[in-house]
């Protein structure tokens, strides 16, 4: 979520020490620890593009219950406001991944699922590739950590605002070990809408379905997922299931018809 500038450090518990604050949109300071005040207004991303219109359902030769959407473990659930993770989950088969990471590999943050991992492995290779150089920014946080970035905001910008940019701790993706957010090597645009504009995030949107992956929250969908436009933010749903929601345009709830 979007970049920025912190001062004044929010304590965190000894279980959470040296974690980073880094929520798709957390403040963190140099050595990524969440902090509560910041130097810079925080604004809601600005988006002069008109909302976009719901998309109709599409007739999909998928298996829409291959997989299920409220069981934590699924590859496919969907977490949101309305639908919260059993509390206190946490993925059993969380490992760092061998690509360019902003923290140390022990950290939470650094952390994602294992079939989550090889994927991201793949797409990093492809950017390569490509000539771009990434970095993984922040992938699982649990429930506990999410508590202190989400508190932090609320006490900042208060409750509705910060919903529209901070998951509510239980309802964030990062804690399924299946979410991660993406920033360019140099860090230009870091958690910033900005990064859709630059060769990365170009890249990612275009070819991030081929290793699994989908952006998570659109430009235009805001009032289906809740969140507003993160071009860096890209959720593990497999490649079957990517390569339908890049086609058709579709979102995760739209795909599976979830208010």
């Amino acid at each position: 979520m979007r970049k920025i500038i912190i001062i004044g450090l929010v304590t965190a518990s000894a279980s959470l020490g040296g974690l980073a604050f880094l929520s798709s949109r957390q403040p963190t300071n140099s050595s990524g620890q969440p902090t509560a005040v910041a130097e810079t207004s925080p604004a809601a991303p600005i988006n002069d593009a008109p909302p976009a219109k719901p998309v109709a359902p599409v007739q999909s030769l998928l298996n829409k219950r291959l997989h299920s959407t409220t069981e934590p473990t699924s590859l496919w659930v969907i977490t949101n406001r309305q639908l919260p993770l059993a509390k206190g989950y946490t993925p059993d088969n969380l490992r760092s991944p061998a690509v360019n990471l902003r923290l140390a590999a022990t950290n939470e943050q650094m952390q994602i699922r294992g079939d989550a991992a090889e994927a991201l492995e793949k797409l990093f290779a492809g950017a390569e590739q490509a000539g771009l150089r990434m970095t993984l920014s922040s992938a699982y946080r649990s429930e506990a950590l999410q508590a202190q970035f989400y508190n932090s905001y609320v006490a900042r910008d208060g409750v509705a605002k910060a919903d529209t940019y901070s998951a509510r701790p239980g309802t964030s993706e990062h804690q399924t070990g299946l979410a991660a957010d993406i920033i360019p090597r140099n860090d230009a645009c870091h958690l910033e809408i900005c990064f859709g504009d630059l060769a990365e995030g170009k890249w990612l949107a275009a070819n991030a379905y081929k290793f699994g992956f989908t952006v998570r929250y659109p430009l235009g969908k805001e009032a289906v997922t809740g969140y507003s436009y993160e071009p860096w933010h890209i959720r593990f749903v497999g490649t079957a299931l990517a390569a339908e929601l890049h086609q058709s345009g579709q979102t995760m709830e739209e795909f599976f018809t979830i208010q």
